[in-house]
């Protein structure tokens, strides 16, 4: 008999009571600085956010707090969907310039300092794509 897993859900929304929809608190679990700061420079661009802000709780947990408050009647998860899309828009973008670059060059190098061995390139590639296709996922929850 398998063993079900618990699974902790990647994102949950906390919305204050008596509150409109246009200032919501997303947590983000497993998640730190590098996405969070990443996503509120992608969702503040958007004109019809009033403030867009993040923190995290404890230096020993990875989960994000991210709140986001509009401006008029627009919810705050669409804001938060349309930054995650063009932030996973951003990574693919620079994803397949380091293909193309790494393929011309067969490694990148800074001065005489090699960064990428075979391995080490397609072991992050392989990570950045996975962490891509997370964002896709909670793209795809809200």
């Amino acid at each position: 008999m398998a063993e079900e897993v618990e699974r902790k859900p990647v994102l949950e929304m906390v919305q204050a009571d008596g509150m409109d929809g246009n200032c919501v608190t997303f947590v983000l679990h497993d998640e730190d600085h590098t996405l969070g700061n990443s996503l509120r420079y992608m969702i503040m661009k958007n004109p019809e956010v009033e403030f867009c802000g993040y923190s995290i709780t404890h230096p020993s947990e990875s989960k994000i707090n991210f709140r986001i408050q509009t401006r008029g009647g627009i919810l705050a998860v669409e804001p938060f969907r349309r930054g995650l899309t063009e932030l996973v828009d951003v990574c693919q973008h620079v994803l397949s310039k380091f293909e193309v670059r790494s393929q011309l060059h067969g490694r990148m190098t800074l001065g005489s300092f090699s960064l990428w061995s075979v391995k080490e390139r397609n072991s992050w590639l392989h990570c950045l794509t996975d962490r891509g296709t997370n964002m896709s996922m909670a793209a795809d929850v809200i």
